[in-house]
């Protein structure tokens, strides 16, 4: 390995990102093809369904990738899905060298790729820039691994640490700029999670409102699945979120239907949905980040079942007062031992707010 591997992994990287908002439930990948010193070929997976990353850049590199190094994200895939398999492309290609971020986590490829390369006498190497690759796809990788999808909590908070005033009004704690970049966070995921009290109070659309030029993509924007939690079979068929393009989903615990959308009946625990099973459904239906979008009793049950992975927070400079509504409904947290510990990753202005981004910090030994 040498710089200009590193440069050229740093180039497919950044093609892969290309595809954070339209690949789901693939992963987003991105390959560049070079032989010599110069590329000859590139490309990056943009819709599931369409060609694979490493297709379009041998494509593109033609009887030039011959002899040629091939930089890519994720492990060329071995078998046949929708289409066929990206490793048997670049072993008829005459491709000489594979280097990839990181194995795929699929258990259907699972490092078969790699070995069928390695079969056809291709230098194969793995690991190079592994961690960036990784970040790429949280979800997708958590739900091949865990099989369950990666859990972002989005919050807006008052300095003072409220969401909400007393009364439940929330609009709007944060400036244009943070609930553009909300948006942004919305149009990455599988899933927008809420729960139904924020449906019945709130009436929100829950949907992505940019336009394919601001998510700099080609095409209709995907709008995520939205999903509520709603035990009792309370929403209405008037709500927002039933009149608006996309798919929309209850999980209860009671049969029935509701015209506008797919019910669900998943099982319950102690009187309410049981998340883990919420979880498997997901996973179920190919979820790989799942953003979430509640009031306090929701994310602080998530949070106290462990099945939160990020917690995006963005701090609004103004006071709401001790009467106004907090983040997370946590009963049973009384000593200083009880607190949720969490690792602080990411900080910045956007706008005029403040954004943090945590994870549920480790335990301690």
């Amino acid at each position: 390995m040498d710089q200009r591997d590193i440069e050229y992994m740093q180039r497919a990287l950044r093609l892969a990102e290309r595809g954070l908002f339209t690949t789901d439930p693939n992963p987003r990948v991105g390959c560049v093809i070079v032989n010599g010193d110069t590329i000859v070929g590139e490309g990056w997976h943009q819709r599931a369904g369409e060609p694979h990353a490493e297709i379009l850049a041998l494509s593109q590199a033609s009887d030039k990738a011959a002899g040629s190094t091939a930089y890519v994200t994720l492990e060329p895939c071995s078998h046949h899905g929708k289409t066929p398999p990206c490793a048997d492309a670049l072993i008829s290609a005459g491709v000489a060298r594979v280097v990839a971020a990181m194995q795929d986590p699929n258990p259907l490829v699972a490092g078969s790729g790699f070995q069928r390369l390695r079969q056809h006498g291709i230098d194969v190497t793995s690991g190079l820039l592994e961690q960036a690759a990784r970040a790429l796809n949280p979800g997708f990788v958590q739900r091949m691994r865990r099989r369950r999808p990666f859990v972002r909590v989005k919050l807006a908070m008052s300095l003072d640490g409220r969401t909400a005033m007393a009364s439940g009004e929330s609009r709007w704690i944060t400036g244009e700029a943070a609930r553009a970049d909300v948006q942004r966070l919305r149009a990455r995921s599988s899933v927008i999670l809420t729960g139904i009290d924020t449906v019945l109070h709130d009436d929100p659309s829950l949907n992505v409102r940019l336009t394919p030029k601001q998510l700099g993509i080609a095409g209709e924007i995907r709008q995520p699945h939205r999903v509520v939690l709603d035990s009792r079979l309370r929403l209405s068929p008037a709500a927002k979120l039933l009149t608006l393009p996309g798919e929309t989903t209850v999980l209860t615990a009671r049969p029935g239907q509701i015209p506008g959308c797919d019910v669900i009946t998943v099982q319950e625990h102690a009187g309410q949905l049981d998340l883990h099973a919420v979880m498997s459904w997901l996973s179920h239906i190919q979820a790989n980040e799942v953003h979430v979008e509640a009031g306090a009793t929701l994310c602080g049950a998530l949070l106290q079942r462990k099945l939160v992975d990020e917690i995006v927070v963005y701090i609004a400079p103004h006071i709401m007062g001790g009467h106004a509504r907090a983040m997370f409904n946590l009963p049973g947290l009384e000593q200083m031992a009880d607190r949720v510990r969490l690792d602080i990753t990411d900080v910045r202005h956007v706008g005029k707010d403040l954004r943090i981004t945590a994870h549920p910090y480790p335990e301690e030994s």
